[in-house]
């Protein structure tokens, strides 16, 4: 009985030891998963003039590479499209000048993968030539665009009610490839909270039962 005791006592010790030679591991992978629980922010800042480089891997429904002459590394535009694409639920723009033709066909893609996606826009430069405006109306996206006498001049979008892109970047060509312009992705819940607020009171104001048949005409900048 008393060998059997020691041999009970000599293995508890042994797996006292085994546990206490394994505990700075497990406590290094705890320590691991909480870092990953607490992943930081998205924060994003571009600038533009963006390089020019082939974005068709990223607007292809099903992506089976690009063999242009093209660069196919990072740019500021890719990055931006990339942030729009990672949306899942909802995207709301709130744009001045909306012509690019690779953001616009990045907001028909999500549209077609089931996003909600609402456009608020400027009514004089939606109907210019190039604007993507229509081809979205087209495809079945919600737009709704302004009647007064100033400019609906802002140019920020939301994704998924959490990432707020934001900057001086009109979505046209022009200002992507020629423009010194700033675009910021910031994930901050207080600032898309405002952001959204000032998009939902837009999109009442904008409601086209509100609209005047004969609207005033509008000044100039």
């Amino acid at each position: 009985m008393g060998r059997l005791r020691w041999q009970v006592v000599a293995a508890a010790a042994v797996g006292l030891a085994l546990a206490l030679e394994a505990l700075p591991s497990v406590l290094l992978w705890l320590r691991a998963g909480r870092r990953r629980r607490r992943r930081r922010p998205q924060r994003e800042v571009l600038f533009f003039p963006s390089q020019v480089t082939c974005t068709e891997e990223l607007l292809q429904a099903s992506p089976a590479g690009c063999g242009c002459s093209l660069p196919h590394g990072e740019s500021s535009l890719s990055r931006l499209l990339r942030a729009l694409l990672a949306a899942r639920v909802s995207l709301e723009l709130c744009l001045f000048a909306f012509s690019s033709p690779q953001l616009g066909r990045a907001v028909q893609l999500l549209h077609q993968r089931g996003v909600r996606v609402r456009v608020i826009t400027d009514c004089d430069y939606m109907a210019l030539n190039g604007s993507q405006i229509g081809l979205l109306r087209k495809a079945g996206i919600q737009v709704r665009h302004d009647q007064d006498l100033g400019y609906m001049h802002h140019k920020f979008a939301i994704v998924d009610r959490k990432v707020l892109i934001s900057g001086s970047l009109n979505w046209t060509t022009q200002a992507i490839q020629n423009n010194r312009e700033n675009v910021l992705i910031m994930e901050d819940e207080d600032y898309v909270r405002l952001f959204l607020e000032e998009f939902e009171r837009i999109w009442e104001e904008f409601n086209p039962t509100k609209y005047t048949f004969f609207p005033q005409k509008k000044r100039s900048h």
